[in-house]
């Protein structure tokens, strides 16, 4: 079974995070959600945060998580939001059972293929040796030849913990990642259709949806609306989480 923390009580809004992230990440915007009437419900996906691991790591095994998940707690006629590589398991979810999922909203990610493109972070990562038992400012000055991005290397960092003392060890499951790394990028099926409210959110920096890229979402999603916060990247929602809060808190209001 999937961790997962959650809070407040009205309709259930499950939260999906991004590759190598962690429900943590929506601590804040989790809160505010629950402030407005839901119960939240933010996931650790398998191989991530508190969840367990498995050398199984695939877009299906991962839906069926979150359905057993949703199966466990008896929930039903879900929202769900879903960022970059959550999104992507927010959009099987709604396709393959729509009876489940109200409204879904899809932040910074779309239903095409991408190519494999976090390849240079995976080397940084895989350059840390644990049994030398850095402290967390040495992991970082090793991650920082490989990736100079302030804001991804603090992503990152969130998921160090402490095994005992002394001992550090990244939570998510980065044998796995190393083996099973295209599976990040696999296309939604071409016959996976969701007919209900689904919101889009990409960032104005960013280039994981492009113009392009709209005739592709609408063929999955015929009623989809698509919003821009201008000036920011792929971390919309830790970038400027008072615009992503406003946009998606309307829309699930509506």
């Amino acid at each position: 079974m999937l961790y997962s923390k959650i809070e407040g009580q009205g309709k259930p809004l499950l939260i999906l995070h991004g590759f190598m992230g962690m429900s943590d990440n929506w601590k804040t915007l989790g809160t505010q959600y629950a402030q407005e009437g839901f119960q939240v419900h933010l996931l650790d996906l398998r191989n991530h945060g508190r969840s367990f691991h498995s050398d199984i790591f695939n877009y299906e095994v991962m839906c069926q998580d979150v359905v057993d998940y949703c199966r466990e707690n008896n929930l039903e006629n879900i929202d769900c939001i879903g960022h970059s590589m959550g999104g992507k398991v927010a959009m099987l979810l709604a396709t393959q059972i729509p009876n489940l999922v109200h409204k879904l909203i899809v932040a910074d990610i779309g239903p095409k293929f991408y190519p494999q493109h976090h390849q240079t972070i995976l080397e940084g990562l895989n350059a840390v040796d644990f049994s030398l038992k850095p402290s967390r400012s040495e992991v970082e000055v090793i991650i920082s030849q490989f990736i100079p991005d302030f804001g991804t290397r603090q992503f990152l960092l969130k998921s160090l913990y402490w095994v005992e003392p002394g001992q550090l060890a990244f939570r998510f499951n980065l044998p796995v990642f190393n083996i099973q790394i295209e599976q990040i990028g696999t296309a939604l099926p071409d016959q996976a259709f969701f007919e209900n409210p689904t919101l889009f959110i990409r960032g104005g920096n960013s280039n994981y949806i492009l113009d392009s890229d709209i005739e592709g979402i609408n063929h999955h999603f015929p009623k989809a609306i698509i919003n821009t916060i201008s000036n920011v990247g792929h971390w919309l929602h830790a970038e400027k989480p008072q615009d992503f809060f406003e946009l998606t808190k309307n829309f699930l209001k509506l």
